[in-house]
């Protein structure tokens, strides 16, 4: 009973902007998840090589991690509400599109554009339920922020497989998938409805310019932080890209599992990741923030080599589950700590630099991943890439742990001590 009064009473301390932010960011997700687990397969049914989804997903990534800086600085200088909304419209338009050419260069292109409007939306979301909380929230904020999340992305991975399946009852595999892409689209086009109702109270402080060099100088702090951060990020980033975005191809290629399966095998490892987060906060009580992302993240290791070498599908998707959520657990605890150590005027550009470092992880890996794939076969290449996935998480964890642990608290500490602050 403690546990679920203490989760009531902070989400009832939420206020509105927060709450229409999860509103908005749900039927983004579910957008986001529909067409993420389809869409490889459009790439197949259009006759294109393997190749063609390495480099989609390397455009998508490289184009993210390009503007995400960018879009960080225009979202502290412009507003949160803008930016969000013109990401929220411009991807839902963007993934329409991709669910209706054809040709190999407007896909690519879409592709790239898509990485662009997706990250306004990303790199503003976080600090902006930053700004609209007290610090003793964020731990718990962040937690049920990303469980809703996943929780919207378990909906659209078991939209996009149970709808394709349906509409190729009575349409061709080509033209059901194309259909569900476009339902993807409308769901994150519609996000924007809530994002207009945002109520955004600016402070436009009028202080004298500063140079660049002065401005590192005071926030010096912060940006180490924001640079230490950003190295841990990469190493997961670069690990991830071998991985994450081919976990559909890999139940299709190895025990060629239907839509529907993978779409619920995925969708349940997104659920087990939504009830993980939420129990992430009690983790953090126990073991304070640092340690208890290092042992959420080498307690995947396992799991995730369990899913490389096994030849059966139910102890593969049993991997996945527990990899999953136990991997992603840790995310909003380090999302926490990080907005905790760093000015409100550089929040926007913490988050967008900690997204680009992994984005250029995905980039760098995707064609990496697809090569190694088609030398050695269904099996050992997905073996051997997730195995080198394994590595790279095993020495990210140890040097988040060497990094940060410095500034391990437990939460407890931290909680009252802020509430006592606001």
């Amino acid at each position: 009973m403690p546990f679920f009064q203490e989760w009531s009473s902070q989400i009832k301390s939420y206020n509105q902007n927060i709450k229409l932010s999860i509103l908005a960011n749900v039927f983004a997700q579910i957008g986001f998840g529909i067409f993420m687990v389809i869409y490889n397969f459009y790439i197949r049914e259009l006759g294109y090589a393997e190749q063609v989804n390495g480099q989609v997903i390397s455009l998508t990534s490289l184009a993210t991690a390009l503007i995400l800086v960018p879009a960080g600085m225009i979202s502290d200088r412009f507003g949160r509400k803008k930016v969000m909304l013109m990401g929220s419209i411009l991807t839902g338009i963007v993934f329409v599109l991709r669910g209706v050419f054809e040709a190999q260069t407007l896909l690519l292109i879409l592709a790239f554009i898509t990485g662009l409007t997706m990250a306004f939306i990303q790199v503003s979301s976080i600090p902006w339920l930053a700004e609209n909380s007290k610090s003793f929230q964020r731990v718990h904020l962040f937690s049920i922020y990303s469980a809703v999340m996943t929780g919207a992305s378990v909906i659209g991975n078991l939209f996009g497989g149970i709808f394709t399946d349906v509409f190729s009852l009575f349409l061709s595999p080509l033209m059901s998938i194309r259909v569900t892409l476009i339902i993807a689209g409308l769901f994150y086009f519609s996000s924007f409805i809530p994002i207009l109702k945002f109520q955004e109270n600016r402070v436009v402080k009028k202080e004298k310019k500063l140079p660049l060099k002065e401005k590192i100088q005071q926030q010096r702090e912060g940006f180490k932080i924001i640079l230490l951060f950003a190295i841990a990020q990469l190493i997961i980033g670069i690990g991830a890209g071998l991985v994450i975005p081919y976990l559909n191809l890999y139940f299709a290629d190895r025990f060629m599992a239907s839509n529907s399966i993978i779409g619920i095998i995925i969708s349940l490892g997104q659920a087990a990741t939504a009830v993980a987060m939420i129990i992430g906060p009690l983790m953090v009580k126990k073991f304070g923030e640092v340690k208890a992302v290092v042992i959420l993240q080498l307690s995947s290791l396992p799991f995730l080599l369990l899913t490389a070498y096994t030849e059966n599908l139910t102890l593969a998707a049993i991997g996945f589950l527990f990899r999953q959520a136990l991997m992603n657990a840790g995310n909003p605890i380090q999302t926490s700590l990080m907005m905790s150590k760093v000015n409100d005027s550089v929040k926007g550009l913490a988050n967008s630099i900690n997204q680009m470092v992994f984005n250029l992880g995905w980039a760098v890996m995707g064609p990496v991943s697809t090569g190694i794939v088609i030398m050695y076969g269904a099996y050992w290449g997905y073996a051997i890439v997730f195995t080198i996935t394994a590595s790279l998480y095993l020495i990210g964890s140890i040097y988040f742990l060497t990094v940060f642990k410095s500034i391990n608290r437990p939460a407890g500490a931290s909680t009252a001590k802020s509430a006592q602050s606001q």
